[in-house]
Parts: structure tokens; C-alpha cells; sequence
């Protein structure tokens, strides 16, 4: 059942800030600045850690070496420096955190803790040989499923995860270690592993890594069932199952390829030998799950296999078998470990290529040198030192930048800095801006250019002297120099024709065709602009917003409308011929709302009652976005285009589409043509609006097919965003829709932006996925950017990098603020290089790389039938996975799937995304939904791409109602749905509700306000206000949760 909950309107702005002397505090991202007197800027009492600069000892990461790497505990990762253990800790660049946070004592990374008993379990003995090839690997992971309700299993170790659980650790080797290759000791990533081969374990010379391993079905073990799939009969009611959203159902479980059965009695198993080695937690290695099938000596394992004798019998092919979920890896215990460990300390910035924690940990960042993760996220933060390292392991090297990201009340935003006329300071050859990573010279006369190596001039107003450690004494007076993220103001060079820009324009223009006005859709939305134009976006403080707006009204013809201030009453103009489209006033249009409210008013109480007996049905598209491009032409400033649409445009006019959905063509090598637009006149549209600065937000509201993959096509390209409410009805849809509607006004935008990515020597940009347009292979061109957007940027090798000096990131994004001032942001980060493969799997972050292989995927379907693109997912992960297991991992059976543990959930992730509605489309499915899906997922973040891909499971029958924490999650699985219970599932964009048929009496009273469940209505969207405890926490989540997405409805 979806679940409807209004809240109040989000407020647009957050604390107001301090301001510092000689440049001032940025109201970006919802937080203005304020009007306190100045001061100068010191919040910064130590040194910011240098380009080169090493952490103290005992702290940060150690160098390649010959010693054995310490094992994984719950510590601070390898290289993360702890809270309060510089100079600088206590620094925080906002205001005090109400939450008295907990100083832990310095630790080495990755130091040891109690180890509990060993337990014991039966497992097989197997033969061992040649380690998996890619190919079996890949067969491994096409086989597994890993989607069945699945416990809690061993709770992870290690990076960015939690410490070990009841299972201790051991390790043993085996002999012809030349099959795996050399590994050198001190290089091996920390690892997770289940028992497998228990018995005598003489000393062994060196102890191999910790590994996630478990049984794969194509070794005979069990397999899994589909994650997602149908509700058992009677067991609930609701909307749609835990799948996509627009209440889109998953698909049914697919019939699972037969695993690779074996016959004949198993080898007998290698020498195990053991010993502790320093900085090693024993380790036991084997596989997780049951055994995979019957063995001599013992008794049969699954009903009606063949038990054998002392002697081995004739080969016995084994019954199918389902791979045991509690021995796949759980995303939920992940989560709550690094919840547990790394939530209640700040994670300060000023290492060089730490890992940050999960995005589903909430933490406080301070910023001392490298941007912080809500700005920009990596795949891997340990960049191989050469391209054949890089290709050897397959792990993409790419970037998730969201460069206006909306930060928290306790987190400053980004210091605006005023060089005056003369700009910021630049290299003269890659053009890069000045961050604390330059290295001053010459007493301070000169600077030479991390990215590039140039040697540049000081300009005289810009010297300052340097310190004995070399730095400028001024470096923490100026946030360019100290700071990971700061803005400039830019100077005229940085605008259009040498001119500063005029504040932009909103543009609202209506469908007033039938299905618009026969659903409500007219009334509803011109009463709700009457008082959401109060909320338009401002910065500073100021008391009202500097944009102005304009209407627009259209089906076959277009309709503007004259509010100047100094009329009594609002005048229409038409525009019939739609060919030729032109704007017929100028003045009167784009007005400014507390001038003109009495006119602004009187035109929305009108135009429902204007069209209220329209019997027009054909609409246009093209046009209308046309019309909107040249009014801000027309006015000399940039500025947004929302646009409500309900049907298919049919109408005789440029931009004309058919109605080309064709179920027929899924799985076969024309399926990509559903995703393609129709025509490349959107194409050349959108690239006419970003030229002029024009974004366009698009809602739909169809009753059937309207080709998203084509009118999506201008807002994708201009940056801006596409909501589709299906079969709109005002009493179901209301609520979701204004929810959204009031977040997209309101929510500061970037206008006329470009970004680009400079890196230093060694790695360069290669290719970027979003909503944005490019004219050349490095300029990212957007016409609008606000603070939900992200780019994703995939890196490659063009030289040898150096393991000393690392790699550097910096992203500078040239914008147009909501008051018409033109800005420069920037964000800098430094990464760290390795020549050893386990250095690289060490340093990974899967929910990053999930993020960029999705977007990847989601392209491919424009150009690649969906099972190439399905089975290149499979491929490339299984590659990752073989690599690791040569060259980083111990010696196993054939059988086991080695997962390092910083990517333990690769494959369970992969498999959701495999899963997704674009790739693996269930028969309810419509093509408008798939292409609407593909085009959200291209501009997600790392934080909603984790929560799409793999839903939160709440139960909410489980915990105290007392208590005011969020409900533990549970994995996301049919099989954990009990049916004495009540469960909230939410993906980011859509809630729902499910109901077990046998909960009780009393909570369906509360909850529901009916005596039975069968007196539910399921066709709920909002739940009733009713003064209880559980309404009242039931209902607080909801709201908790719709504040913490850009869009969720229910």
C-alpha cells in the first residue's frame, strides 16, 4: 500500500553563517550567509597536512614493505587520521555541533581485538587445484542469485566496517603457492572468512589474508532465491513488491542456469599448516555454507542423496540445491558497523586518500585540504601507479562529483573569496586555481603547479612570506590555501560578452488541454502557486527573491500572459503559429512577484475557469520549450522552464511525436531503439537552451504512453529534472506531487554553469555521465545544476604515476548564482598510488562503484542490446573478483568466491542492479518506466543509488514504540516478511507499506484507525493522524525519511 504523509514545507534556507573579512560566507546549498560584522578568518589554529606531508607515526599509512599487513579490525582504516590527533582536530569550519561528540584515543590502523572461541562446522574436503579463470568466476556470479532473504551472516571486518564477530579467524596455506602468483607480505587487503577445512594445522611460514568466501551454486552448492518477487498468498496487501519505483513491481524470478555438478568421490584434502605472523588475526579458510554434497564417510547430507561407503561409488549427479542466504554477505550488518564505528566521530579531511565512511553512516566532515565526500566520492581513493596495473584489476577509476551538494546545519558552506578585479590566482599553463596543494618557492615570489609543474609568479598583491616549514604565514587566513572547498568570485572575463549577468527568471507553463483540466491538474497547481511564489530561492538573506517569473498556458496553441504591476487585470496573447514560434511581448512578462502579486493572483484564479469547458485534446512540445528559451533570450538572462505536460504531442507542429511502444521488441536486438528519442530535433532544442542557460524541469502526468526516452531528451541535456505521476488523480496524487513540486522551486540552482576536471600529470578525464551537454571531450556545459545533481567522471592512465606524490583531483565549476552573481567553485582531493594490487582492493568503495557501473549500464542500452550489456556487468565484476583472488588472496578450492573485503557486497549489489527494471524489465513494466528510470538513475548520488538499488526494509512492529531511534533495517528480502508484522520499504523514491495478515488487533487500531485487517482500505495514500504512540512514530518516520531524499512519496 503506498503511504501518503504530508509534511510541511522543507525551509530553503539553513543557518545563517559567519562572515570573514575580505570575502564573505556563500548561501549555497540552503544555508545564507549572515549579517554578523566581520572578522577576520581564523578558524584554523594548526598546519593543514601538505601535498607530501605523511601523517604523524602509528597513524597514517604505511609504505609498501616486506612486513606482513596488519589484520582488519574495527579501527580506523589504514591512513585515516583520528579525531583530535593533529593540531588542527579541534578545528570545525561551522557552527558547534549540539551532539558532544566522543574523542577516541589514537590507533593503529587495523590493530587487533579479542579473538572469541572457534565454532566449529561441517564442511567438505575438496580437491584442490588451478585457481578459478575469469570465465568461472563469471559463471559463479551469473549462477548465484544472490537475492533470497538472507540473516545476518558473519559480521564483516575491516575497512570501513565493523569487528570481527563470534567467528575467529585462521589461515593456512598450501603447497605450489607459484599457482597464485607471488605476494608480497604487508600488501594483502584485509579480508573476511568463514570456516571451511577444520582439523590439524601445522605452522605455516606466512599467513594469507582475510577472505569473504563462499560456495557458489556452479560448485554444487545451494543456491538462492530471487530477492524480489511476489508476496506469499494472503500474507499482505499493498502496493507494489519491493522493486522500482512509479509502482513498478520486480520482475518474477528467473529460471536459474544449472550449476556445474561434481561426480566422483572428491580428493583428499592439502596440508594445512599455520602460525601467527605480526599484525595477522588467525584465520580459518574455507567456504561459506553447507557442504555441497555427499562424501565418503559420511551420511547423506540432503534427503534422498546417495550415502556412500568407505569405497567411492560410480559419479552420482547431485539434486539442485539453493545457495544458503546466511552465507552471503549482509548488506544490513555492513551498514550498522560502520554506523557503530565510524558515526560519532567527524572525519577530517586533511589525509591524503582516505577513505570516507558508507554513505548510509551519518557524520560530521571537517575540512582541512581535500573536499569533502559530499562533494566528491571515488571508486577507489589508491590509484595504480600505471595503466597495465589498472587494467589487470578492472576496477574503474572514476569520481561521483556533486559540486553544489546541500550540507547540513553544522557544516559550513564553502568560503567566498574576493581577489577584486585582478580574479583568482591561476597556473598560466594548465590553467588550474590556486589550492593548498601548491608549492610556494623563492621565498614566496613564486609557485609551481601540483597538476602540472609549472613555475608561475606570485602577483605582488598576492605575495606573502613563507614560514621555516615552508609555507605562507597568511595560509590559514585564506581558504584557497587551507581548504578543500571554496568559492571565488569571478570577474567580467568569466561572463557572457564581457557583461555581469542579470538575475534569472522562472517560467511556468501549464497544459490547459482536456486531461489537464478533467483530473485537476489545473486548479490544484494554480492554487498552489499563489503561495509557493513566496518561497522563491534567495541568498544573503535577503528579504525577497531577485528572480522574476513569467506564464505561460498552451495545447495546439500557446497563450502568454501580460502581468505588469501597473495593470488591474492579467492580458493574454496567442500564438497560433507554432512553426515559427516567437515571444509577442516583452515587457510585462517576466515580472517580479511582490510588484505584481495582485496581477499574478488574478491570472491564476482565472485561468482554471478560462479553460475549464475546453474540449481540445492534442497538445504541442517542442514549441512551448521554445517559446520559454526565447523569452529568457529576449530578457538577457538565464534562467528555468517548468513545464506540466499530460499527453503524447500529436499535435501538427515541429517536435511532433507517434506512439511507437512496443512490447515485441524486449529482448531482442531492437530494444534499444525504446530508449533512443524518435527524432534529433530535441537534440538540437536542448542544445539551443543550454547556449542561452535555459534548464528545463519537466512533470508528466500521462495516461498512457508519452515517450519519456524523447521528451526527457531537453530536460537530460540542460541539467534539469523529469517527475512522472501516472493516471494522476488530485485525492491519490496531490500530496506526492506538490511535495515535489514545492522542493523544485525552492531548492537553490546553479545557472549557466560549465565544469570542468583538471587531474594532475598521469591520469586524465575520459568520459562523464549525467544530465548535462558537451561540445567538446572537456568542458561539461549545464544550464542549470542544483544541489541534487552529480557528475561522474571515469578516469584513465596516460603516464606513470608516482606512488610519493599520489594524484590530484580538482573540479571547478563556473555558475551564475540565484542573485545574478557569477561564482567559480572549487574542490580539491588528493589520492594516493600504489604498485601493489592489494593496496588498490584495499582502498575500493563498492557503493561508489555500483553507482558509476549503473550509470555505465544504463547508457549502454542506448547503443547495446540489454543482455550484452547484462552480461558485460557480469564480466567485468567477475574480472575484479579474479584478479583478487591470483594475485591478493590465499590458496582455495575452485569452488569458493573470494570476495576482498571492502567489496564483499559487489556481487549482491550487482545483482540488483542486474535486477532493475532497465535491464531485467518485469511483464507490468511499461517502456515509459524503464526510460523514466534510466534517465533518474543517470544524475543520482551515491547515497541514492544505494537506497534505489537496495531498499530499506524498516520493521515497524519490532521496536519499542518508545523508542525514538529509526527501526533496525532488515535485508530486503519476501522470505523476511512476516506475516504477524508491519514493515515500511522505501528506495529513495517511493514508500510502501506492508501489512502482515496476521497482525494484531491493536496495532491495526492504532495505525489504521479499523477494528480488522480486513477493514483496511488498500487503496490508502496518507495514513489517518490518530493520537497514539505508534500513529505518532509511524508517522515521525515517515517524515524523517521524505526530509532525508530529494524526492520520495508514498
Amino acid at each position: 500500500m503506498n503511504v501518503n504523509q504530508s509534511a510541511p514545507p522543507v525551509p530553503p534556507f539553513g543557518q545563517p553563517q559567519p562572515v570573514y573579512q575580505g570575502y564573505h560566507q556563500s548561501s549555497y546549498g540552503g544555508q545564507p550567509g549572515s549579517t554578523a560584522p566581520t572578522t577576520p578568518y581564523g578558524a584554523y589554529n594548526g598546519p593543514v597536512p601538505g601535498y607530501q606531508q605523511t601523517s604523524p607515526p602509528g597513524v597514517s599509512r604505511a609504505p609498501p614493505s616486506s612486513e606482513a599487513p596488519p589484520a582488519s579490525t574495527a579501527q580506523a582504516p589504514c591512513g585515516q587520521a583520528s579525531y583530535g590527533q593533529f593540531g588542527q582536530g579541534d578545528v570545525q569550519n561551522g557552527p558547534s555541533s549540539t551532539v558532544q561528540m566522543q574523542r577516541f584515543p589514537g590507533s593503529q590502523p587495523f590493530g587487533s581485538v579479542p579473538l572469541a572461541p572457534v565454532v566449529s562446522q561441517p564442511t567438505v574436503l575438496q580437491p584442490y587445484g588451478p585457481p578459478p579463470t575469469s570465465a568461472q568466476v563469471t559463471a559463479q556470479l551469473a549462477g548465484m542469485q544472490i537475492s533470497g532473504a538472507v540473516a545476518p551472516a558473519l559480521p564483516p571486518v575491516g575497512l570501513g566496517y565493523g569487528s570481527p564477530a563470534s567467528l575467529a579467524s585462521a589461515s593456512g596455506s598450501f603447497p605450489n603457492p607459484g599457482l597464485y602468483g607471488s605476494y608480497p607480505q604487508g600488501q594483502a587487503p584485509p579480508l573476511s572468512q568463514a570456516q571451511g577445512h577444520l582439523g590439524a594445522q601445522p605452522p605455516q611460514r606466512s599467513a594469507p589474508p582475510q577472505a569473504s568466501t563462499f560456495t557458489s551454486p556452479a560448485s554444487g552448492g545451494p543456491r538462492m532465491p530471487s530477492m524480489t518477487g511476489p508476496f506469499l498468498p494472503g500474507q499482505g496487501f499493498g502496493g507494489p513488491s519491493l522493486s522500482q519505483p512509479n509502482h513498478v513491481s520486480s520482475p518474477p524470478p528467473q529460471a536459474l542456469p544449472p550449476g556445474t555438478q561434481m561426480t566422483g568421490p572428491p580428493g583428499p584434502p592439502p596440508p594445512m599448516h599455520s602460525s601467527q605472523q605480526p599484525g595477522y588475526q588467525l584465520q580459518q579458510n574455507g567456504s561459506f555454507g553447507p557442504a555441497r554434497g555427499p562424501q565418503p564417510n559420511y551420511g547423506s547430507p540432503y534427503p534422498g542423496a546417495p550415502t556412500f561407503g568407505s569405497q567411492p561409488g560410480p559419479p552420482q549427479p547431485l539434486p539442485p540445491k539453493r545457495l544458503d542466504p546466511d552465507a552471503i554477505p549482509s548488506p544490513i550488518q555492513v551498514i550498522e558497523d560502520d554506523r557503530n564505528n565510524r558515526g560519532s566521530e567527524p572525519f577530517v579531511t586533511g589525509v591524503r586518500g582516505q577513505v570516507p565512511p558508507l554513505v548510509t553512516t551519518n557524520f560530521l566532515v571537517k575540512d582541512q585540504g581535500n573536499a569533502s565526500p559530499r562533494y566528491i566520492r571515488c571508486t577507489s581513493y589508491n590509484i595504480p601507479c600505471t595503466s597495465d596495473m589498472a587494467k589487470q584489476a578492472q576496477v574503474p577509476l572514476a569520481a561521483v562529483i556533486k559540486p553544489l551538494a546541500r550540507l547540513p546545519p553544522e557544516e559550513a558552506s564553502p568560503y567566498v573569496v574576493d581577489h577584486g578585479e585582478s580574479g583568482p590566482l591561476r597556473c598560466n599553463r594548465c590553467k588550474a586555481y590556486m589550492c593548498p596543494f601548491m608549492q610556494f618557492i623563492e621565498g614566496g615570489r613564486r609557485f609551481q603547479c601540483c597538476f602540472c609543474s609549472c613555475i608561475n609568479d606570485v602577483p605582488p598583491q598576492y605575495f606573502q612570506h613563507l614560514d621555516h616549514t615552508g609555507k605562507r604565514v597568511d595560509a590559514y587566513d585564506r581558504p584557497e590555501l587551507s581548504l578543500g572547498s571554496y568559492e571565488f568570485l569571478a570577474t567580467v572575463d568569466y561572463c557572457k560578452n564581457n557583461k555581469f549577468p542579470s538575475p534569472p527568471a522562472f517560467i511556468f507553463m501549464i497544459d490547459v488541454s482536456y486531461n489537464a483540466i478533467r483530473s485537476g491538474l489545473v486548479r490544484l497547481l494554480c492554487e498552489e502557486l499563489k503561495s509557493l511564489l513566496d518561497f522563491l530561492p534567495r541568498e544573503g538573506g535577503t528579504e525577497e527573491s531577485a528572480i522574476r517569473v513569467g506564464f505561460v498556458t498552451y495545447n495546439k496553441v500557446l497563450h502568454f500572459y501580460n502581468v505588469k504591476s501597473s495593470l488591474a487585470q492579467p492580458q493574454m496573447m496567442v500564438v497560433s503559429d507554432v512553426a515559427d514560434m516567437f515571444v509577442p511581448l516583452l515587457d510585462g512578462f517576466l515580472v517580479n512577484v511582490s510588484e505584481s502579486r495582485a496581477v499574478i493572483t488574478s491570472l491564476l484564479d482565472q485561468i482554471p475557469e478560462m479553460f475549464a469547458d475546453t474540449r481540445e485534446t492534442e497538445t504541442v512540445f517542442a514549441p512551448v520549450i521554445q517559446a520559454g528559451m526565447e523569452a529568457l533570450k529576449a530578457a538577457e538572462c538565464a534562467g528555468k522552464l517548468f513545464l506540466f505536460h499530460t499527453s503524447l504531442p500529436i499535435a501538427e507542429a515541429p517536435g511532433k511525436l507517434k506512439n511507437r511502444d512496443d512490447r515485441k521488441l524486449i529482448n531482442t536486438d531492437k530494444e534499444k531503439t525504446l530508449f533512443q528519442p524518435q527524432t534529433g530535433a530535441y537534440q538540437t532544442l536542448a542544445k539551443e537552451c543550454v547556449a542561452q542557460g535555459c534548464c528545463v524541469d519537466l512533470f508528466l502526468f500521462p495516461n498512457q504512453y508519452v515517450d519519456v526516452a524523447t521528451l526527457s531528451v531537453v530536460p537530460q541535456l540542460t541539467g534539469g529534472s523529469v517527475y512522472k505521476y501516472a493516471c494522476f488523480q488530485v485525492e491519490n496524487d496531490q500530496e506526492r506531487f506538490l511535495s515535489d513540486l514545492r522542493r523544485d522551486v525552492q531548492k537553490v540552482v546553479g545557472f549557466d554553469a560549465v565544469m570542468r576536471v583538471r587531474t594532475s600529470t598521469g591520469i586524465r578525464a575520459v568520459d562523464f555521465f549525467g544530465a548535462f551537454y558537451m561540445s567538446n571531450t572537456t568542458d561539461v556545459e549545464l544550464a542549470g545544476l542544483d544541489g541534487d545533481k552529480t557528475v561522474t567522471v571515469e578516469f584513465k592512465h596516460d603516464d606513470r604515476l608516482n606512488e610519493e606524490s599520489g594524484a590530484l583531483l580538482q573540479c571547478a565549476l563556473l555558475y551564475t548564482s540565484c542573485a545574478g552573481q557569477r561564482r567559480l567553485r572549487i574542490h580539491n582531493l588528493a589520492l594516493n598510488c600504489c604498485t601493489q594490487l592489494a593496496d588498490l582492493y584495499r582502498n575500493c568503495e563498492t557503493d561508489t562503484l555500483i553507482n558509476y557501473m549503473a550509470k555505465f549500464a544504463y547508457r549502454g542500452v542506448l547503443n547495446s542490446p540489454v543482455k550484452t550489456v547484462r552480461d558485460t556487468l557480469i564480466t567485468q565484476c567477475a574480472q575484479i573478483l579474479a584478479c583478487y583472488r591470483k594475485n591478493c588472496a590465499s590458496p582455495s578450492s575452485a569452488g569458493q568466491l573470494i570476495l576482498p573485503e571492502c567489496m564483499k557486497l559487489l556481487p549482491v549489489y550487482l545483482n540488483c542492479v542486474l535486477k532493475s527494471d532497465v535491464l531485467q524489465p518485469g511483464a507490468e513494466v511499461t517502456t515509459d518506466d524503464r526510460a523514466y528510470v534510466r534517465q533518474l538513475v543517470t544524475s543520482m548520488d551515491v547515497a541514492e543509488t544505494n537506497v534505489f538499488f537496495y531498499p530499506r526494509l524498516l520493521p515497524l512492529t519490532k521496536s519499542p514504540i518508545e523508542s525514538a531511534t529509526e527501526p533496525p533495517a532488515v535485508r530486503a528480502s519476501e522470505e523476511r516478511l512476516s506475516n504477524g508484522d508491519i514493515y515500511l520499504l522505501e528506495n529513495g523514491l517511493n514508500l510502501f507499506l506492508w501489512v502482515g495478515a496476521s497482525v494484531q488487533q491493536g496495532v491495526v487500531q492504532s495505525l489504521f484507525n479499523v477494528s480488522s485487517f480486513s477493514q483496511i482500505t488498500s487503496g490508502l495514500s496518507v495514513l489517518p493522524v490518530l493520537d497514539n504512540p505508534l500513529s505518532k512514530k509511524v508517522r515521525g518516520l515517515i517524515d524523517s525519511l521524505r526530509a532525508q531524499r530529494s524526492r520520495l512519496s508514498w
